[in-house]
């Protein structure tokens, strides 16, 4: 760990907007799930959650989820259970979504906890989530085509929901509470070790001021203990 990658990483993450997220319900294709996510990081969002289709496109689309480093994915059976999720964290709901009731996408206020809901690919997003959704949003086309896809239409809204947000001065802070900072440091500062300790079940230890462990002893000591009982259960 270098001073400058661990500078870049507290950086990031000094960034990162806690009451800003996207849910994927039905999205499978892996290079849309690879390019939201990522636009998801360009962003600052920290969590989005995935209602995956219950069929062959489940392990693809699990696969290109499962590559994303610096985002949290969290998985749900559909679409309004991941909508009650966000709600219970206190967040408004805005569905990417043709309506009679869908505004500009423009015109709301992005500022607030928000959540965006993207459907999928073919057909958009389903009736249920978009009656459960707080808004419907619409990007105005100028063409013949009705829609963009999927990705690009979260790129464009995401962008003037990060507009908002740094005009508001939200990335001028940090926002993530002390126990979920130190918790996703660890993640990308070693995520080697990160991966190990939940395989065995091993708490994250802390990290001192340079961002290396700062018992490396005792760690070391937890994490072999933790390893020699897997291996012999």
């Amino acid at each position: 760990m270098t001073p400058e990658r661990h500078a870049r990483l507290r950086a990031t993450l000094d960034r990162r907007q806690p009451d800003l997220s996207v849910i994927m319900d039905g999205v499978h294709k892996p290079h849309n799930i690879a390019a939201i996510v990522r636009t998801c990081d360009a962003v600052g969002i920290l969590d989005v959650h995935a209602a995956l289709p219950d069929n062959l496109a489940r392990f693809p689309a699990g696969t290109a989820l499962g590559s994303q480093r610096w985002v949290n994915i969290h998985y749900h059976d559909d679409g309004e259970e991941a909508i009650r999720r966000v709600r219970d964290q206190g967040m408004q709901v805005l569905a990417a979504h043709f309506s009679e009731r869908a505004v500009p996408y423009r015109e709301l206020d992005y500022t607030r906890p928000t959540t965006l809901l993207l459907g999928t690919e073919k057909f958009g997003v389903s009736e249920a989530a978009a009656e459960a959704a707080d808004e419907h949003v619409i990007i105005p086309m100028m063409g013949m085509v009705a829609s963009f896809n999927v990705s690009v239409a979260a790129a464009i809204i995401l962008a003037e929901v990060c507009e908002q947000r740094r005009a508001a001065g939200l990335y001028d802070r940090r926002r993530v509470d002390p126990a979920t900072y130190q918790h996703t440091l660890f993640q990308w500062s070693h995520p080697r070790l990160a991966a190990h300790c939940r395989q065995y079940g091993v708490p994250y230890p802390a990290l001192n001021e340079a961002g290396e462990i700062a018992d490396p002893r005792r760690f070391n000591f937890l994490l072999s203990e933790a390893i020699r009982r897997g291996e012999q259960d």
